[in-house]
């Protein structure tokens, strides 16, 4: 928990102050029972109202700064705790960033939300709590069993025992919740995933009819959870009613004690009524401190889920390339044997593949699903790591420390999932550049086709719902390009982009394209988009079978072959299927 604990730096004045007032609360509270001892002790017994008037504007100026100091500190503990949860989202924030698509893979989507979120919530919850009470129940609770040593040995000896006692089943509670509660937060997590996937793909499930199937793995997941939550809730509920339970028996006991010391002369009235009032103090404080450590516990378990993200460490491999070590005298893009797997030990997505592309060339990469096509383009702006060989632009490994910022900026990148942002159409294709003109806006747009997307919609400051809801896949599809084409990229990399568009659209797109100096990678599962390409790749499980112009394989690739003639009715390319 330091990294965590670190983020109260900023504010350790308000950690200082918060309990410090909370102490200063405290103390009113505890000289409390010794005025109202006093009062019935010299005012009640003696019939001296002057005396009874004068304590009770004591006893009221007590709660009127009781209430002020109790104010200060509990503005003082929240901006502790609000600013350290506004840390912490931040820095959760950029971490996931910079996590690598394999981390985020690994991790998912869900758990990584649930961080964000719940458990930062818990853990405010719990920081705040903890500075306005770990100092503070203490204080009393011990106070109080000081307190009662003005009135003799024998109340101090009661007062400690019960104390002892009292401690030791906290103590107890708190070990066996601990644990239960980092379980039960991580069983969150599928809840929260079920969630998500089903309303992702709501339209989905309903076509294929499986809302019962889906329900019921809900119903399992939630049930989980639920019997997590109620098992290790029951635990921590055995805390309140034994803690009562404890504290009368203490005060049965403290009440007969002090009656027999009453009717000895050692004791007074007053003072019996002032150790109770010092035992019911015990027993609040301690039934806050109970709930505090259940919140600490439940807190220190999503603490500890938050600092194993801040501590992940990117797993992109990042070298250091010295001048000398350059390549030079090659062509712009150099795949060197490069072979690359998602995971240790798994199956190779691709396997010892090797080609260069010069600048300003067209590359066609085409293959069954599954082939690598993507895996091969998404090692060109380093978002995977290669397992074996390099690749390499301008001479430099992609991997190099000082190129991985300057390199993505040259890339212009168009994913398989059109993914556009809540906002307008201008704000979404800004992201390409940022100081981009209107007219470049437009250029850009009118060489994607996707300007009469743009007018029909109004203009350039139409509305973007989130996740492009308002816009079909056609048209988001056309809108992503346009936003990598406003960037004027070196390289450009089109990842099945076209899947949504017709063969007229399709068959624009690339020719306008084609007129740009941009070196252009088009993944497709069409023949027809890949025909033209100055440099065709052929996948198949993850190894390059062929690579050449269109002519070309059809003489040698087989694979190439069998995928052109599935679309395609004859060698000539007629009429495609």
């Amino acid at each position: 928990m330091k990294k965590i604990l670190s983020y109260a730096k900023p504010y350790k004045w308000q950690a200082m102050l918060g309990p410090l007032f909370k102490l200063l609360e405290a103390t009113f509270e505890l000289l409390v029972p010794f005025v109202v001892a006093a009062i019935i002790d010299n005012g009640i017994a003696t019939r001296d109202r002057s005396y009874v008037v004068w304590a009770c504007a004591i006893l009221a100026g007590f709660g009127l700064f009781g209430f002020i100091f109790a104010v200060a500190a509990q503005y003082f503990s929240a901006r502790t705790a609000t600013g350290m949860s506004a840390g912490i989202r931040r820095d959760l924030f950029k971490k996931i960033q910079s996590l690598s698509y394999k981390d985020i893979d690994k991790m998912g989507e869900a758990t990584m939300l649930t961080r964000m979120t719940g458990d930062v919530d818990k853990l405010q919850t719990g920081v705040n709590l903890f500075l306005r009470l770990f100092l503070r129940s203490p204080f009393i609770v011990f106070g109080a069993m000081l307190c009662s040593l003005a009135y003799g040995w024998t109340p101090f000896g009661i007062f400690a025992v019960v104390i002892g006692v009292l401690a030791i089943v906290v103590y107890a509670v708190m070990l066996l919740c601990m644990p239960l509660y980092k379980k039960t937060q991580s069983k969150l997590d599928d809840v929260l995933l079920s969630t998500r996937e089903n309303l992702s793909g709501a339209r989905v499930l309903r076509a294929f009819c499986k809302e019962d199937s889906e329900r019921e793995i809900f119903n399992r997941r939630n049930e989980k959870l639920n019997d997590g939550r109620k098992f290790v809730g029951g635990i921590a509920a055995i805390t309140n009613p034994l803690t009562y339970a404890l504290l009368n028996l203490g005060i049965i006991w403290l009440l007969w004690t002090g009656a027999i010391h009453v009717d000895g002369g050692l004791l007074s009235q007053g003072a019996v009524v002032a150790l109770y009032n010092l035992m019911g103090q015990i027993l609040i404080e301690l039934i806050k401190l109970a709930n505090l450590i259940v919140t600490v516990a439940k807190a220190a378990a999503s603490g500890s889920r938050i600092e194993a993200v801040l501590n992940m460490q990117p797993s992109l491999q990042i070298v250091e390339t010295e001048e000398n070590e350059r390549a030079k005298d090659e062509p712009f893009i150099v795949f060197d044997n490069v072979s690359a797997r998602y995971t240790e030990g798994g199956d190779a997505a691709l396997e010892n593949v090797t080609f260069s592309v010069s600048r300003g060339e067209t590359v066609g990469v085409i293959g069954g699903t599954g082939s690598g096509k993507t895996t091969l383009v998404n090692l060109i702006p380093h978002f995977y790591d290669v397992s074996e060989g390099q690749v390499r632009i301008d001479g430099v490994n992609v991997q190099n420390k000082d190129k991985q910022f300057y390199l993505r900026e040259r890339i212009g990148v168009v994913p398989q999932k059109a993914q556009l942002f809540k906002g307008t159409i201008r704000e979404n294709l800004l992201w390409g550049r940022a100081d981009a003109t209107d007219e470049e806006l437009m250029s850009a747009a009118k060489l994607a086709q996707a300007e009469d997307v743009i007018l029909g919609k109004g203009g350039l400051d139409a509305p973007v719902e989130q996740g492009g809801k308002n816009f079909s896949g056609g048209q988001k599809q056309r809108l992503t390009i346009a936003r990598a084409l406003v960037r004027n990229p070196e390289i450009l990399i089109l990842d099945d982009s076209s899947s949504a568009l017709d063969y007229a659209t399709d068959a624009a797109l690339r020719k306008d394209v084609k007129t740009l100096k941009t070196t252009t990678f088009i993944v497709a599962q069409r023949a027809s988009s890949v025909r033209d390409a100055d440099k065709i790749i052929v996948l198949d499980d993850g190894k390059a079978v062929g690579i050449g112009t269109h002519d070309e394989l059809m003489q040698t690739c087989e694979v190439y072959r069998e995928i052109y003639f599935s679309q395609y009715k004859d060698e000539e390319g007629g009429a495609a299927v």
